[in-house]
């Protein structure tokens, strides 16, 4: 290898690094610092090397009750998934198979405006019926951001799919129904993957509507982890060990089906 190749090689992976380094960072100091006290945490010069301790996690999870939050969360983020999966895979694949663009752009609008824009009627609408702070309130709205997610990664998948296989199961003898269960989605499980994961995440990570729609039956951890925040002090410790919390799942779903989310977000980029 010449020294041209040598020093090509060396300013790419220096490039890669620097890249790398203020998105690493961050999560690295969340992490060092959720097994610090309160006094490391806030030290200047920052400290280094340190003896690990776990208070501020038994804090969290014991005298915080931070497992009911992380439970609300779960319920939510998954209801609002699977409700949304319900929904969103037989629209996606009727908007792509007859060709109805109109009805998708129109689903697409609800994705493109600002959340908030839906705040207010969510919040009037749920007062009246008597549901603020109810899963089902915090469900419906999270899938305001999961459905049309869905729908349009599924879109994507569809539209790539070869539809010679579905009509020869119809002329098998399977309904259009029966070849739609048996034929196509078992086909599209990578896209159902990926629309799956990144609705999980979003509702996950939702705040907006949790802040307005919960109260302590169905606060999530978003919400938890602000309400750390106080006028006269910020229990530091608490804030980085719960953020771990909450990062972790997103972190662990991202790792494990990042070839599938890759692939779902690029599907129908190239067509050949």
């Amino acid at each position: 290898m010449n020294n041209n190749k040598i020093l090509h090689k060396a300013l790419w992976y220096a490039l890669v690094i620097a890249m790398i380094i203020p998105f690493i960072f961050p999560l690295v100091w969340i992490v060092s610092s959720s097994f610090k006290t309160q006094a490391q945490i806030v030290a200047s010069p920052p400290i280094w090397l340190f003896v690990p301790t776990l208070d501020n996690y038994k804090n969290v999870f014991i005298d915080q009750e931070f497992g009911r939050f992380l439970w609300n969360s779960a319920v939510i983020a998954v209801g609002s998934t699977v409700l949304s999966l319900i929904i969103g895979l037989p629209a996606a694949y009727s908007i792509s198979r007859y060709k109805q663009r109109m009805i998708g752009v129109f689903i697409l609008l609800a994705r493109v405006m600002p959340g908030i824009s839906f705040l207010i009627p969510w919040f009037i609408l749920f007062s009246k019926l008597g549901m603020i702070d109810t899963f089902t309130s915090l469900i419906a709205s999270h899938m305001m951001v999961g459905l049309p997610l869905i729908v349009w990664i599924m879109i994507n998948y569809f539209d790539n799919f070869p539809h010679e296989l579905e009509e020869a199961a119809q002329v098998d003898g399977c309904t259009l129904h029966g070849a739609f269960f048996r034929i196509v989605l078992p086909l599209a499980g990578p896209g159902i993957l990926t629309a799956s994961t990144l609705s999980f995440l979003f509702s996950w990570n939702n705040f907006m509507f949790s802040l307005v729609l919960s109260a302590q039956n169905t606060k999530t951890l978003p919400i938890a982890i602000f309400n750390f925040v106080s006028y006269a002090e910020v229990g530091w410790g608490n804030v980085m060990a719960a953020a771990v919390v909450i990062i972790a799942p997103a972190i662990i779903l991202t790792m494990l089906f990042q070839r599938y989310v890759i692939k779902g977000l690029t599907a129908g980029a190239v067509k050949g």
